[in-house]
């Protein structure tokens, strides 16, 4: 037996440990080179291991759940090239078993099962009720966000991968064709489900929780008029969408930021509660919070005052886009010095955001609305949006907060002036 043991790679700069997501494999399981071995997750991103060479896994260095230390032992496999070579001729001809696999019969079925698994006729009930070690269903964590996203119990879902695991196609599968297949009579809903909290859902829940233990909060709500934002937005698509793609509203919020913390610098900072130094930062990096299968990620925008609507735009749909596919790197998801966050048309009147630590401020946007105004004379109807925004009172005055808010108003209601050079003195 020729085992290897292959260690946990360093997966980003300033990256010292991680924790086991989800297994792709398991003991006894035949891997080739750039097999795809495990998903770890840091505090920010998920990340897939490839396996380093091929042959029979012997061993697994962790649970899911469980934090490993970069450059401890992840798995050990045996490179015999003789086990390699038996397993490639049971997978090229499944019947060979019968004749090889007497002196252990209950070792060799897994084998030859993944390929007639496949077939969309198969009824096997081992398929359907494979768990994991947690007793949830064998799934990928994106498999299990996407089956949340679309309210699909994966209890339900017939598996076709290696020992069931539920794979995107069957997911996607179920949804075309399985749900229309179950009962429609109501029925009793008596089933709890205990969710182990790993991964970037425990990152999530520990930022939070630190951030809203050392930070005494306070949030302003302001009311904004963005009719002429709006009437200046669908100009620009107009004119230019077609070629440069469509502007939403978050850009001009992005500018509006940068031009705002010129003359508040109070706000672009970041402070050292341990070390009793905050630093300010004259460039806007600028945190977008964005919803993905994982959890909550915060991609950052970089030197943000230096880039034209359009390129603002650009950025945040690449970013956003390399979030939501765990494509975003580590150096994509830290460095913002200010964050903004926005649940776009599904948001309420207000909201109390939390600040993303060190950070001492986040500007947070609300649904848009047409609401009535009294213009002196009558109520008239305008569109309405509510700024929420969030301080550290440690280092952000109240008086001061209010005076960065209201900057904001002025440059969303007019416009204009988020293309002047102009300070206050």
């Amino acid at each position: 037996m020729a085992e290897r043991t292959f260690k946990l790679p360093d997966i980003g700069e300033g990256i010292a440990e991680a924790e086991i997501a989800d297994w792709l494999v398991k003991v006894g399981d035949i891997v080739q080179e750039d097999d795809l071995i495990c998903e770890v997750t840091t505090d920010k991103a998920t990340v897939e291991i490839p396996a380093s060479a091929g042959g029979r896994v012997t061993w697994l260095g962790g649970e899911p759940g469980e934090t490993m230390a970069i450059g401890g032992d992840l798995i050990r496999i045996d490179t015999d090239d003789a086990a390699a070579d038996d397993v490639g001729r049971e997978a090229k001809a499944p019947e060979e078993p019968d004749a090889v696999h007497s002196p252990e019969p209950v070792e060799s079925p897994p084998a030859p099962q993944p390929a007639p698994s496949r077939a969309p006729q198969s009824t096997a009930p081992s398929m359907l009720g494979a768990r994991d070690a947690t007793g949830n269903p064998l799934a990928a964590p994106s498999v299990r966000g996407r089956a949340r996203e679309a309210g699909v119990d994966l209890r339900r879902v017939r598996g076709t991968g290696p020992a069931g695991r539920i794979l995107h196609s069957d997911l996607e599968d179920f949804i075309a064709h399985g749900a229309a297949m179950q009962g429609t009579g109501p029925e009793p809903r008596t089933a709890t489900t205990e969710i182990p909290v790993t991964g970037v859902r425990r990152a999530i829940a520990e930022r939070m929780a630190d951030a809203k233990r050392h930070i005494p909060h306070f949030s302003i709500i302001e009311e904004v008029e963005v009719e002429a934002l709006e009437e200046l937005r669908g100009r620009l698509n107009d004119r230019f969408g077609a070629d440069r793609g469509k502007l939403t509203l978050l850009p001009f919020i992005i500018r509006a930021v940068s031009e705002a913390i010129l003359d508040h610098p109070e706000i672009n900072a970041h402070f050292d509660d341990e070390a009793g130094v905050v630093t300010r930062y004259e460039a806007l990096h600028a945190g977008i919070a964005t919803q993905t299968y994982q959890g909550l990620m915060v991609p950052v925008i970089e030197h943000a005052e230096a880039l034209s609507l359009w390129e603002t735009a650009a950025e945040l749909r690449r970013l956003s886009d390399a979030a939501r596919a765990r494509r975003a790197g580590p150096k994509e998801l830290t460095g913002s010095t200010l964050s903004i966050t926005s649940l776009g048309p599904l948001g309420a009147i207000a909201t109390t955001p939390i600040i993303n630590r060190p950070e001492v401020a986040i500007v947070g946007i609300n649904k848009m609305s047409v609401r009535p105004v009294w213009n002196g004379g009558k109520f008239v109807p305008r569109r309405m949006m509510n700024l929420s925004c969030s301080f550290d009172h440690r280092v952000v005055d109240g008086w001061v907060a209010a005076e960065f808010v209201a900057k904001l108003k002025s440059l969303l209601e007019v416009p204009a002036m988020l293309f002047m050079e102009y300070r206050d003195e």
